[in-house]
């Protein structure tokens, strides 16, 4: 697994670190240039969501890919109830940031933690993209980005922020963890585009 809040040299060791993130009860903010600003809590706002299996193909930067039976909900669902702004343009999404949980914060502290990613609200209404709670059938896992990440199918999965704690919505674009460390070999929209070679390793 690719997350670096754990580990980030040994994609198997992610699994081993979990244990002491804490998931359940779940609460994300949703917040900025909206009319109905709320905390969400999970399973509540699960009780009340057309939840629904989707299987996607999911492809890192890196190299890998794979195919996923995701379960969760149209993020455009969410986006309806807290009422955008017409001036918001963009849906900022923050992950979770506790150190004392998650080791890798403190071991990899030239990061600028906690992580955040953002897309363009007409990407978020787009029925591909999802909120996503589970995976095969089964509550998602601590390594996997529970409680709740984000699902963006035709982009790279960096752009699938997990474990999110805050939703923002804003104005102008805004920066992203990976354009704003390496804006050579990370753009902001990230789409899948297996014929652009990332500058250190092949598509």
């Amino acid at each position: 697994n690719n997350f670096y809040e754990f580990n980030q040299e040994d994609k198997t060791a992610v699994k081993n670190l979990v244990g002491n993130f804490v998931v359940k009860p779940w609460q994300f903010s949703v917040d900025g240039l909206v009319n109905k600003p709320q905390t969400f809590d999970l399973e509540t706002l699960l009780a009340k969501m057309p939840v629904e299996e989707r299987v996607y193909r999911f492809r890192c930067v890196e190299a890998w890919s794979m195919t996923v039976p995701w379960s969760g909900f149209p993020m455009s669902e969410l986006i309806k109830l807290v009422e955008p702004k017409p001036e918001a343009k963009f849906m900022r999404l923050v992950t979770v940031n506790r150190p004392d949980q998650m080791p890798g914060i403190k071991r990899y502290n030239w990061y600028k933690w906690p992580y955040y990613e953002a897309l363009r609200i007409d990407e978020a209404m787009n029925p591909l993209a999802m909120f996503v709670t589970g995976a095969y059938g089964k509550a998602l896992p601590k390594q996997n980005g529970a409680a709740i990440r984000a699902i963006v199918p035709w982009k790279y999965g960096y752009k699938s922020a997990k474990s999110i704690q805050r939703i923002e919505f804003v104005a102008k674009r805004p920066g992203t963890f990976w354009n704003d460390m390496q804006p050579g070999e990370y753009g902001f929209f990230s789409n899948v585009n297996p014929k652009r070679p990332h500058p250190r390793w092949s598509q």
